[in-house]
Parts: structure tokens; sequence; C-alpha cells
């Protein structure tokens, strides 16, 4: 087989088991304990994929391409902002458990659905169901956003620290600007195929759980404490 298709179809087939490694597994699932929709858990994945992608084939290109070596030292202080976003994720987390849990008053919480924004609840022909109010929707969109830009940044880190060690097993193979970006691309492809169907797989249990109060807050802290304690043991293990 041509070296170069080899080295492509190894790229997806590491790519895929690239988006199982812990400290992206961790991050992860510290943003899609926070969604209650299946679609929205999933799309998580693919947000992290597409950030993580971008970053790894541009840098890695100009690493190969110029035939820049990444400093010890760069590589290590990368890592470590991997390991200091995994704290901030679970400490971020975490104030916002507690946020939801301290500020609707225990009378209020089988009704309040959203930090006190309520859904509305009508019956024609003797059949109750629910319609969200103005208030839940425009909430839920700016959570979109917010949820969806976290995973795009966390994507992107988790991509610009992974340069070095990508960059070397390229430089071992392929020694053009054109091919390293492609083996970078489908390497990036399937990383973001991978997370994609790990958040997925994810999202619908974190959905069903979520729709009682106490999984859902019990899923809040435990994910906030895992990504700080994963965090503190990443950056311990780097020094």
């Amino acid at each position: 087989m041509d070296p170069v298709l080899s080295a492509v179809l190894l790229g997806f087939v590491l790519g895929l088991q690239h988006a199982t490694d812990p400290d992206h597994v961790v991050a992860v699932a510290t943003i899609v304990t926070r969604e209650r929709r299946f679609a929205a858990g999933a799309r998580v994945g693919l947000l992290w994929g597409v950030g993580h992608t971008l970053t790894l084939v541009t840098t890695g290109t100009i690493v190969v391409g110029l035939n820049l070596g990444v400093p010890a030292a760069l590589a290590t202080g990368l890592e470590l902002l991997v390991a200091a976003m995994l704290v901030g994720l679970g400490a971020l987390r975490l104030r916002e458990a507690m946020r939801g849990i301290l500020s609707v008053p225990r009378e209020r919480r089988v009704a309040d659905h959203h930090h006190g924004r309520r859904e509305l609840i009508h019956a024609h022909h003797g059949k109750p169901h629910v319609h969200p109010s103005a208030a839940l929707l425009a909430a839920w969109r700016e959570d979109d956003r917010r949820v969806g830009l976290r995973a795009l940044v966390v994507g992107a880190v988790h991509g610009m620290a992974g340069t070095a060690v990508v960059a070397l097993l390229v430089l071992a193979t392929l020694h053009t600007a054109a091919a390293a970006a492609f083996y970078l691309l489908v390497f990036g492809v399937g990383t973001l195929a991978g997370m994609t169907a790990l958040t997925a797989a994810m999202a619908y249990p974190v959905a069903r759980l979520a729709r009682l109060r106490r999984m859902r807050e019990a899923m809040a802290v435990g994910s906030g404490v895992a990504a700080i304690a994963f965090g503190c043991w990443y950056a311990a293990r780097l020094v």
C-alpha cells in the first residue's frame, strides 16, 4: 500500500482513538451534563471536534511545513494550559450547580425548570400539556450559544496542546506541507467523528436523567468535582 495512503488511514483511526483520551472526555462531560436535550448534547462533541481540528491542522501544518521543532517547555506549557482549563471548567460547573440549587426556593423547585423561568401549563380538551414560556425559549437559545462557544474553545485548546505529539508522528512519515495538512485534516475528522459519537452516547442518558431534579444536580456537582480533581492530577503529572 502507498505510504501516504497508509499514513492517512492510520491518521483517521488514531483520530478516533484520540477522541477518547481521558482529558478530552472529562472536559466534554462537564459541558454535556448541562444539556437536557439529546441533540444539544451531541452538538457539543461536534463543536469540540471543529475547534480541535481547526487549531491542530493550522498549527500542525505550520510546524511540519517549516520543519520546526516544538520545544519541550512549550509542549509542557500547553498541556498545563489544558490542566488549568479543566480546573476552570470544573469550578464553573460547580458555580452553576450551586447557583441553580440555591437560587430556587425548595417549594418552587418542582414548578421551576430553568433557573426560575417557568413553563406554562395549559389544558386543551381536558388534556394538560406544556408550552415553554418566551423567557424559557430565550434562555435556551442563549445557553445554546454559550455552550457552543465553550465547546469550540475547549476543543481548540486541546487541539493546540496535541500539536507537538501529532506533528512528530507526521514528520516521521510525511515531509511535505501538503501531505502533512491532508494527514492532519483526516486525523482531525477522525477525532471529530469519534467525539461526536462519544458525546451522542453520553447525551442520551444525560438527557433522560436530567428530567429528575436531584439527578440533574448530582450530575452537575459530580462533573465539576471530577474535572477539578482530574485537572489537578493532570498538572501534577507534568511538573
